[in-house]
């Protein structure tokens, strides 16, 4: 009875294990876990509540530096420390965005397997996943001395515009770590649940809150109403490019180009140069937010010449001013997403260190007519906001009851079809986990395999969008154009990664694609605005297009009904009819490949008028592959 009790006593303790909450940041780090009814940040070795997303790799020692003891060192030994990963996770080496990091980093970036990024270290290769890992074993770690037992459970926040393959790459590299990512979280919808657990709103009455999370590497904004505990992400956008670190980025090179001026010199080609100043270009950000002017001293700097440089909170803003006015550009497309205008926002959460930017606090207050909240600590807010999803997902009995997250879907996801028609089955900013199925036909005759192609994009068209993957559907029994039934289903889980089913209904046969880390990255940031930018811009072209395309398939599929009936049912003088005017159907399709919706309806009208005497009702068609 004694063992028993304490096998179940050790049951509990694992059912109700320690689950933690880790923003992994661009520029920083934190870790924090839900204790006694309330998040808490877990200070590092150091006693920091953030950790700074350097690694370095030191000869001297031998060993790896995580956090600030990594970026202390970077002027020293540019080449073997790396910053900024986040950037380059889950994406592909030949991405713009990954080859402009090619070009601007210190460090080695290279085309590593599965034709991902990696970055070289010594001859030795890593990827962007293992160097997240040191990153994230090290905030395990503070924990683990924090709290006195052994962590093995987490969640884990992403930027709301983090595609499947970052999604699926950050919870490989909680792998690495040693963690069971439990959860995947947005960033903003996590310090939503810091602020509303911190602010509960009063039961029966609703919340509308956008979130502002502008941090080191990303922009995300999302629109959340919080109502009876029920977090619900109702649009989401942003930029996965852009960040403190592009601020950064522009007053380094204005730095750089006043010492040019002055001295003749260029030091842009000296990595430990570029790195110092960039390191003080940082420093003076962060006082013009509480200063109005900052003085830059870097003596020797370069060739035995002193960088001296006075820097104004207005200089700066004007250096910076295209980049933050920017930042509004997402926070208009999700109100527009969310349909709401701005004075139904009841609330504006900043969120990230960027937001501690006077000019940014100006814009938004601007924009919305009345001043942001300061109702959580940017730097904090995200991390306390996973601890509290893990203590949910742990089951911790202090946790209020009844709380409950629904997150969106950032882009549409759907197949291609006859056509390069873009078949959405799962819309921008639906809400996941979810699932979603229809069912397609083949485009052919006696057609035996079909290929699943597989797009995430906001064009009507498959070559504007981006490509997930693809597979080949086989074993289909052979059957006239249009009569197999092919059901294909999307499965997005909580931690927005998808798998895409198709079935074939007749003989079973059946194939299914995960959109994996290691297929390499899916979309740049810069691609995303591009295709929501466009689908607005072409949009009328768009319709246009796409309507002539369906027009098109439409007649052309129902040529082929009608041939396929009076070979099968008609004889003598209506057989010949149809034949006659079947064949002049083909032919003017295949003379007319440009004619317009319009072209297309009246030929099929001509068509029907002549046929339609001679023939029965023919079956509803389907979609075809």
């Amino acid at each position: 009875m004694k063992d028993y009790l304490i096998l179940l006593c050790c049951a509990l303790v694992l059912v109700r294990a320690t689950v933690i909450g880790i923003d992994l940041g661009t520029t920083y780090s934190a870790v924090a876990v839900f204790k006694h009814g309330r998040a808490e940040i877990i200070a590092n070795g150091q006693g920091a509540r953030t950790t700074p997303s350097w690694i370095a790799f030191d000869e001297k020692i031998g060993e790896q530096l995580v956090g600030e003891a990594a970026k202390n060192q970077a002027i020293l030994n540019p080449v073997n420390t790396v910053f900024d990963i986040k950037r380059v996770i889950g994406r592909r080496f030949e991405d713009e965005a990954v080859q402009k990091d090619v070009k601007s980093m210190p460090y080695r970036i290279v085309k590593g397997v599965n034709e991902g990024p990696a970055v070289e270290i010594k001859g030795r290769l890593y990827t962007p996943e293992e160097l997240s890992a040191f990153i994230l074993r090290r905030l395990k770690e503070a924990a683990e001395a924090y709290l006195g037992e052994n962590i093995t459970r987490a969640v884990i926040t992403v930027p709301a515009y983090f595609n499947d393959a970052q999604r699926q790459a950050t919870k490989d590299a909680g792998a690495l770590a040693g963690l069971t990512v439990e959860r995947l979280i947005s960033e903003p919808t996590a310090a939503a649940i810091a602020y509303g657990h911190d602010h509960p709103t009063p039961k029966g009455e609703e919340r509308r809150i956008v979130v502002f999370d502008f941090g080191g590497g990303t922009l995300d904004v999302t629109v959340l109403s919080i109502e009876d505990g029920v977090f619900e992400v109702t649009s989401t956008s942003g930029d996965t490019r852009l960040g403190g670190e592009d601020l950064d980025a522009r007053l380094t090179e204005h730095l750089l180009k006043q010492f040019e001026r002055k001295t003749g010199l260029d030091a842009r080609g000296d990595k430990r140069a570029v790195q110092r100043v960039k390191r003080e270009a940082e420093r003076v950000k962060q006082l013009l937010s509480t200063q109005m002017q900052v003085q830059v001293e870097l003596e020797l700097f370069y060739e035995g010449q002193d960088l001296s440089e006075k820097v104004t909170r207005a200089k700066f803003e004007d250096l910076v001013g295209d980049i933050l006015r920017r930042t509004l550009d997402p926070v208009r497309r999700a109100l527009e997403d969310a349909k709401l205008k701005k004075d139904q926002v009841h609330e504006v959460l900043l969120v990230g260190g960027s937001t501690r930017i006077p000019k940014v606090q100006a814009l938004l207050q601007e924009y919305f007519g009345r001043a942001p909240s300061k109702g959580v600590n940017p730097d904090e807010a995200v991390a306390m906001g996973a601890a509290i999803e893990g203590a949910l997902l742990a089951g911790d009995p202090e946790l209020q009851e009844g709380m409950t997250v629904l997150d969106v879907t950032p882009l549409s996801m759907g197949i291609e079809t006859v056509g390069g028609i873009m078949t959405v089955l799962v819309a921008r900013n639906s809400h996941i986990p979810t699932t979603a199925t229809n069912t397609f036909s083949t485009a052919n005759d006696n057609q035996e395999r079909v290929e699943v192609r597989v797009y995430q994009g906001e064009r009507p068209l498959v070559k504007d969008c981006e490509l997930l993957g693809t597979f080949m559907l086989t074993g289909i029994a052979p059957a006239p154009r249009g009569t197999p039934q092919i059901k294909v289903t999307f499965s997005i889980d909580v931690n927005s990664i998808l798998v895409v089913r198709a079935v074939e209904q007749n003989s079973g046969q059946a194939q299914e694609m995960r959109i994996e880390s290691n297929k390499g990255g899916r979309l740049t940031q810069e691609e995303i605005n591009r295709l929501l930018e466009e689908a607005e811009a072409f949009k009328q072209e768009d319709t246009i297009k796409r309507e002539r395309i369906e027009a098109r398939n439409s007649f052309e599929g129902y040529i082929n009904e009608v041939k396929r009936t009076a070979k099968e049912k008609l004889k003598g003088e209506s057989a010949t009819v149809v034949g006659d005017e079947v064949a002049r159907a083909v032919e003017w399709l295949e003379n007319t490949p440009n004619a317009s919706k319009e072209e297309i309806d009246a030929r099929r009208k001509t068509f029907l008028e002549s046929v339609q005497p001679h023939l029965i009702a023919t079956p509803p068609r389907t979609d075809e592959l």
